[in-house]
């Protein structure tokens, strides 16, 4: 996974390339000139901006979760659907340009901020439905299967239970099949007799047995049926519910086949739905940052708008020297904020710093992250 760094800093490409070195790929990150209204509607717009960067991340989060699942934990065909406008994510970051058909820059940021929040909403909505349908065929393929494949417990027993066994159409007496465990067998012949009234003598016969149950059909009257399927529950034996149904193998068959192709095909719509996910989430989140970017240099740095807005694109061991060379290179745009100590590593001034972020009206860079002197957006995809 890369770890990419957004910066803005009223620099050049290249003296941004000179700092960076080797810890990192620099390329332009475009950004249009927005239309910029009064110092009260910056601030609330970086604050919306921070809160949707947010709900951005989680989304993308979410759904890079949901490829994996649908590929049973394969990182690697996950990986391959990452596309965002027919590009790789990555592709797509380092040649980002603002989408200006579906964002027109010519729009004040407040309404480019709702835009982007509405679509984001539409996406996850889209997303998550259906997910929850694919869950929900998913769940019912996999009880079907567990009917075909499990023990004597809980598997179907209609391909199991011959009718001839079983009293029909009495008035007065009812067919109860018990799966036992194993290893109760013995409690069970020498006792269910004896469990309630009216059970009848001898009437256990044994229909089927796997690993960890024996099947058994036993006979009582129908008055005191309900007593004696309890008596067997107290006992760690399990009732098992079955009725007769003439063709219900045949119908259990197709049944199992039926719901296998249905599960195959929302999976497809699945992984159609989660691909554009990723596309849009990733797009939107893109929008986001280049917004936040704009937002806070100009409150940043002011007017005119004189900032180079760049990428970084590095990875989790060389990001903390990409910010020590920053912070090296720019830390004099902090002013009192940020200095250096004898050895000349860079300090904080906490009192100059919360002057310097209430002069500016920011408040940093979101919850969890650490001030800096110059605009900057760590994250990862």
């Amino acid at each position: 996974m890369s770890k990419y760094v957004l910066i803005s800093l009223p620099s050049t490409l290249d003296s941004l390339k000179a700092t960076i070195a080797d810890n990192g790929t620099v390329v332009p990150f475009t950004i249009p000139s927005f239309k910029i209204g009064t110092l009260d509607a910056l601030v609330q717009q970086a604050d919306d901006l921070a809160k949707l960067d947010s709900a951005c991340q989680a989304l993308v989060a979410k759904v890079g979760d949901s490829l994996r699942t649908l590929y049973d934990g394969d990182d690697q065909k996950a990986a391959e659907q990452k596309i965002v406008n027919d590009k790789p994510t990555d592709q797509y970051l380092r040649s980002f340009t603002w989408n200006t058909v579906r964002y027109r820059a010519d729009k004040p940021v407040g309404e480019l901020v709702s835009g982007l929040q509405k679509d984001l909403v539409t996406i996850d909505n889209d997303v998550k439905g259906k997910l929850n349908q694919y869950s929900q065929v998913k769940t019912n393929l996999t009880t079907l299967q567990r009917k075909q494949t499990g023990n004597l417990s809980t598997k179907s027993l209609t391909p199991i239970i011959d009718p001839a066994v079983l009293v029909q159409d009495s008035e007065y007496l009812e067919t109860h099949l018990i799966a036992v465990p194993t290893n109760l067998r013995k409690d069970f012949v020498k006792s269910y007799e004896t469990l309630a009234e009216r059970v009848v003598p001898r009437s256990a016969v044994e229909l089927a047995h796997d690993d960890e149950f024996v099947l058994y059909a036993v006979t009582t009257f129908k008055k005191n049926g309900a007593e004696f399927q309890q008596k067997c529950r107290e006992q760690k034996w399990t009732p098992r519910q079955y009725k007769y149904v003439e063709g219900g193998k045949e119908e259990e068959k197709r049944e199992l086949e039926r719901v296998a192709r249905e599960e195959k095909k929302v999976w497809g719509e699945a992984l159609r739905m989660v691909h554009t996910g990723w596309s849009e989430s990733v797009m939107i989140w893109a929008h986001v940052m280049a917004l936040r970017v704009f937002v806070e240099s100009v409150l940043r740095y002011g007017l005119p708008l004189e900032f180079v807005p760049a990428l970084v694109q590095t990875n989790s061991k060389l990001v903390k020297k990409v910010k020590t060379a920053l912070d090296s290179a720019y830390s004099y745009l902090g002013g009192n904020a940020v200095g250096r100590d004898k050895r000349g590593k860079i300090t904080k001034d906490d009192a100059a710093l919360t002057s310097e972020m209430a002069a500016a009206g920011v408040g940093g860079h979101g919850e969890g992250n650490e001030y800096t002197a110059y605009v900057y957006y760590e994250f990862e995809l």
